[in-house]
């Protein structure tokens, strides 16, 4: 179950809705995301109800999310909009708390500075400082009420405690001078009020909280951009011819829509007719679009650029790619990094342990016969900088940058450990077929035998195969086409399994089909299959009209276009490429020359390419990349340390990798490690600057060496910093650019 939290403020909050949340009947596990305001909860025979009862109980408020792709994208737009609404709510206070705090902080400049009396009355002070606590404290208080109320303290209780000791001790001590008469006046009373300190720490930790908010509503778009890729409606053509509008909720397999130009795609399916151009750039990362025609399929939230198509449903809702890519990047955003037990831990205790450091501050300075007074002002400094938020923030917004980005690119990471594996590889290692090639062979050579002719060798090769669904035949089909080869009627065609096909063209039989089957048919072969270079990639086709050779043909399988940049940019990165292949010897060492990759490994059944990663992680500690795509590839892709697939390839793939590219372009796999260990990097900043600046700033307030006042911009800039650091990340893009 999933619930979208409300009422979190900062690492104490997640950590006590957790808490909370683990000790409920039935839960055997519950992820909070501070960055994403969401708890993932599993366990058996959960309800629902009694769940929201205590995260209630713990001071915050929870809806829960209904388990369909629909669901999720509308829960998403309702708390984009709310975000959006407290953030407008932060801005207003912002700006009023910031309008009347300005003339108190002029207003005291010149006692400040040492250059004179204040300019601004007791009166006025006490009087501009109430409107900032009423505005902006009057939120923390609420907060901080909301989270006693639930046994727990957060940040709002922080600073809650500093600013009103402030503001209350300078009511006291305004209430006890207009009390005496014989007491002072002006600059002798003003000297010891702290309305500027309670009113100015108030609007930096606003302007804090605001600019946060920003930072992380962009973090997390990524998420809600993907949620908007599926429209509400489709047009359903209905058995009758007619086309009428439902809601995409409605549709189901084998359902027929139709698509015009500036439509997006409402489910997964195959073209039936129709031919266009598809803008697949927020589903798979390509930027160019793409052409489609019937037979091709299409993907969910897709655009349609040209023409009129018309398409049979073959997945909706959950199980279309749009949903699964969508669950995917919301798994690595709500996964917890092994360093963030940790800081779970810490924050845990966080603010009991600095409620108890500013009381020992408190003592500390009346001991040493400073006054209450001083010592109050350093007590207040140590509550208000004081930050449990930049822990908080520090993993999950740069999880959810760094995730969102890598989205946006084509590259789905399933889990934040996915981030740590992907740092430490040192070797990848490829499948050919599929991978490294294109996986659908070509006719790459024709080499018609004496008195015969290409045309001639063409004709009688795609006649017999036109019954063929062989790759190799519709290899041999499609270039006849191409070409313009009139193709004759075969009759009597039939396989001879392990060897080829035979048929009979204009009363001639006609064999297709490996040399060893033409040299037991009696046809001799000669050196003909040698002018197409047997050591090349590729497979011979042999083709005979009766008893007469009437050439070879060599059919291959091309290398992806990108794939020599590919490996060409890991090898830069000092990794090295290893090529694993089921095909024979010659072939693999064709393709892996001209792929640039030196270490081939050919002649391999899925078994022994599991041995063989097996050797090579064992070889390298444990640092091991596979890239694979088909269903033999499954075992390989789940041992390695880095299982890689391609969307493209089959689902079994998919499941075993823990990266999956959303388009066939090899360069995206060095991105991939790029952008898992930009956002490794980005998280470890983060949580180095949260620990460094409490560390460093708790011990400086406690000493009296930082006022409240400067307390106060530190926190506020200690989260901003950290958000601000984890946005930066989400501008990440692959470094290489489509052509």
């Amino acid at each position: 179950m999933t619930f979208d939290i409300t009422g979190m403020t900062c690492a104490s909050c997640s950590a006590r809705v957790e808490k909370v949340l683990s000790r409920q009947p039935g839960v055997s596990g519950a992820r909070v995301n501070l960055a994403l305001e969401r708890a993932d909860i599993e366990g058996r025979d959960l309800d629902p109800s009694s769940l929201a009862d205590a995260i209630g109980r713990a001071g915050f408020g929870a809806v829960l999310r209904r388990d369909d792709f629909t669901a999720h994208r509308d829960a998403d737009e309702a708390q984009a909009a709310l975000r959006r609404a407290d953030e407008r709510q932060t801005l207003l206070r912002l700006v009023t708390s910031a309008l009347l705090t300005l003339p108190i902080v002029i207003g005291m400049l010149p006692m400040m500075t040492g250059l004179g009396e204040a300019w601004i009355s007791p009166a006025w002070q006490a009087v501009l400082a109430t409107g900032v606590m009423a505005i902006s404290g009057s939120r923390f208080w609420r907060e901080a009420f909301g989270a006693l109320r639930g046994g727990s303290a957060n940040m709002a209780v922080l600073v809650s405690l500093g600013t009103g000791a402030a503001y209350l001790w300078s009511l006291w001590v305004m209430a006890g001078t207009w009390a005496d008469p014989h007491a002072g006046h002006g600059d002798t009373m003003a000297s010891h009020l702290h309305f500027e300190a309670a009113a100015v720490v108030l609007t930096l930790i606003m302007l804090g909280k605001y600019l946060e908010a920003r930072a992380k509503s962009g973090a997390a778009g990524a998420l809600r951009a993907l949620g908007r890729l599926q429209p509400d409606t489709a047009d359903l053509r209905t058995p009758g011819g007619s086309i009428s509008t439902i809601p995409v909720e409605r549709l189901a397999a084998g359902d027929v829509i139709v698509i015009k130009p500036g439509m997006r795609v409402a489910a997964d399916g195959v073209i039936l007719t129709g031919h266009s151009s598809l803008d697949e750039a927020m589903v798979t990362g390509e930027s160019m679009p793409v052409s489609r025609g019937p037979g091709d399929p299409v993907i969910t939230g897709t655009t349609n650029s040209e023409g009129v198509l018309e398409v049979e449903v073959r997945a909706v809702g959950s199980d279309t790619r749009l949903a699964r890519m969508t669950r995917l990047v919301e798994e690595a955003q709500t996964g917890h990094a092994p360093v963030q037990k940790l800081v779970d831990r810490i924050s845990a205790v966080f603010v009991p342990v600095i409620l108890i450091i500013a009381l020992i501050t408190l003592a500390g300075w009346m001991l040493a016969g400073a006054g209450f007074e001083a010592a109050m002002v350093a007590a207040v400094a140590v509550l208000v900088i004081a930050c449990p938020c930049a822990l908080g923030l520090a993993t999950p917004t740069a999880l959810v940058a760094g995730t969102g980005a890598a989205a946006r690119a084509g590259i789905l990471i399933r889990d934040i450990e996915t981030l740590e594996r992907a740092t430490d590889i040192r070797l990848v290692a490829f499948d050919k077929t599929g991978t490294l090639t294109m996986g659908t062979p070509e006719v790459a050579g024709l080499s018609p035998a004496e008195g015969a002719s290409e045309a001639e060798l063409l004709e009688l090769a795609a006649s017999v195969e036109t019954g063929s669904e062989h790759p190799l035949g519709r290899a041999i089909l499609s270039h006849a086409g191409q070409q313009g080869v009139v193709i004759s009627q075969a009759d009597n065609i039939r396989a001879v399994p392990g060897h080829g096909l035979e048929g009979t063209v204009d009363g001639r039989l006609v064999r297709v089909g490996s040399e060893r089957y033409l040299s037991e048919a009696g046809i001799k072969t000669g050196s003909a299959g040698k002018t197409l270079g047997q050591d090349q990639a590729g497979t011979l086709a042999w083709v005979s009209s009766g008893d007469r050779l009437v050439g070879v043909i060599r059919l291959a399988d091309r290398i992806r276009p990108q794939t020599r940049e590919a490996l060409a940019e890991l090898s830069s990165r000092g990794l090295a490429s290893v090529m694993l292949t089921g095909d024979n010897q010659a072939t693999a060492r064709a393709i892996a020359a001209e792929a640039g990759v030196s270490d081939v490994r050919a002649g391999l059944l899925p078994a022994e390419k599991l041995d063989v990663i097996r050797e090579l992680a064992s070889s390298t500690g444990g640092h091991v990349a596979f890239v694979g795509d088909g269903l033999n590839d499954a075992p390989a892709l789940a041992a390695a340390d880095l299982g890689i697939a391609m969307a493209s390839g089959s689902d079994a793939a998919r499941e075993a990798a823990a990266i999956t590219l959303m388009r066939p372009d090899l360069r995206l796999v060095p991105a991939a490690l790029d952008v898992a260990a930009r956002t490794r990097r980005t998280i470890r900043q983060n949580l180095g600057w949260a620990f460094v600046y409490n560390l460093i700033g708790i011990p400086l307030a406690a000493f009296g060496i930082l006022p409240p006042v400067f307390a106060g911009a530190a926190m506020a800039f200690s989260s901003v910093s950290v958000v601000t650091n984890s946005a930066l990340m989400a501008r990440w893009r692959p470094g290489f650019t489509d052509n």
